[in-house]
């Protein structure tokens, strides 16, 4: 590509990942990017295709006012391997756009810088956001857009947010609703939409250093705290209460309750589209924890713009990411392009007035624990989730969160 009047044209080209049949700089369908390395003196932003879309008239913008190539290229699958492999290569981004609890992972492959934030950009930021991008004392992210769990109601079916689990349990109960709760669970569980019922119950998964940052070297499952929290996870089993149920998965949770046969739904803001599609009249309120228990405390997942450290163009990218990433004007366009509360402050406040749903989910995640984003957390989801599984299923709570553990400690160590 080249700088100058065609600018505009060839980022249109580019951000529909179209090849526009002007030579060989340009993508053409079936292309993967990643196959080969940047070309100098351009800007690489990948994205998934949603934000692809979202980020086009910006990266335009970008581009005029520096003088520069701006490439926005989708990334559907794969898409952490995928930039570290690239970026291994030498053909990977300069902008990288993906899940906050990526970083111990990037961090550990050397393939993300830290950005650099004025005090004023981030106190700009909501401070969970802030927070699950910070990594080592390091600030790693931009984070733009955030998401948690929380209790979708049928107000048809349960008129009123149910204060405890129990209480959830017993409603559902008394009127006859075929399942008490959508939560998945299916053949082998969920760590993460069962973390807020193990978190009420006292369980966790890693302890924190003085910093606040999670410490691996303090593994929670296989303790005492996990055994008890299992236990009254058992309760809510299959030979319990019935609340939690391995036929309720992942492919069927958010249809079993827009078919009405459920009235409580634990999910994100991913849910809300199919229920509105349904027609269901519903609420949003935190996910309740056990009577007597500690507050059900969801994972707060963030959405983020990377810096990448092999970036054929670093203070391109990292002008992009603190000074574009950081105003409201971006954060909206991605929160229409999939709606989810914005990180950054004004954006929110600018968008609330149009989506009541954000405000609920804020206040249902405010609780909230950001997702692990050490490299240590790629241990827990398996052993964790099929640990789950066996104990609603009726396996002893104390030797199946214990074996859990030790499969756990061993693949860290």
């Amino acid at each position: 590509m080249r700088i100058g009047a065609t600018l505009a044209a060839t980022l249109t080209c580019a951000l529909a990942l179209a090849g526009c049949g002007s030579g060989n700089d340009d993508d053409s369908p079936g292309t993967d990017p990643s196959a080969r390395p940047p070309a100098a003196g351009e800007l690489v932003i990948w994205a998934d295709d949603k934000r692809s879309a979202a980020l086009k008239p910006f990266a335009e913008k970008f581009g005029s006012e520096n003088g520069v190539t701006v490439k926005v290229q989708a990334i559907s699958k794969d898409q952490q391997t995928t930039f570290v492999t690239a970026s291994q290569q030498g053909s990977g981004p300069d902008v990288m756009v993906g899940a906050h609890d990526w970083i111990g992972n990037l961090v550990q492959n050397g393939a993300v810088d830290p950005v650099q934030l004025s005090a004023e950009q981030s106190a700009g930021l909501n401070p969970n956001a802030l927070k699950a991008v910070t990594f080592n004392g390091q600030t790693y992210g931009v984070p733009y857009a955030m998401e948690n769990l929380a209790l979708i109601r049928n107000t048809d079916l349960a008129p009123q947010a149910p204060a405890t689990i129990e209480a959830l349990v017993d409603d559902a109960k008394k009127r006859k609703i075929p399942e008490s709760l959508c939560l998945q669970v299916g053949q082998n569980g969920d760590a993460y939409h069962l973390y807020p019922l193990y978190s009420s119950a006292g369980g966790y998964l890693f302890g924190t250093t003085a910093n606040g940052d999670y410490d691996p070297k303090d593994l929670g499952v296989g303790k005492p705290e996990s055994i008890a929290a299992f236990r009254k996870i058992a309760q809510l089993g299959e030979k319990g209460s019935g609340a939690l149920k391995r036929s309720i998965t992942p492919e069927n949770s958010i249809a079993t309750f827009t078919a009405k046969k459920c009235a409580y739904l634990v999910s994100g803001p991913w849910a809300v589209a199919d229920v509105k599609k349904a027609g269901i009249k519903y609420d949003i309120s935190p996910v309740p924890g056990f009577q007597g228990g500690q507050p059900a405390r969801p994972f707060l997942g963030v959405q983020t713009f990377y810096v990448a450290s092999k970036g054929k163009n670093k203070a391109l990218a990292q002008e992009f990411v603190t000074n574009y990433v950081t105003t409201p004007e971006l954060a909206v366009a991605l929160y229409a392009a999939e709606p989810r509360p914005p990180a950054l402050t004004a954006a929110f406040d600018q968008v609330k007035g149009q989506d009541a749903d954000l405000e609920k989910f804020v206040a249902a995640g405010q609780d909230g624990q950001p997702l692990p984003a050490v490299p240590e957390m790629a241990a827990i989801w398996d052993p964790f989730g099929k640990a789950e599984a066996a104990v609603v299923g009726g396996a002893d709570p104390a030797r199946t969160i214990a074996a859990a553990g030790k499969t756990i400690s061993a693949a860290i160590k």
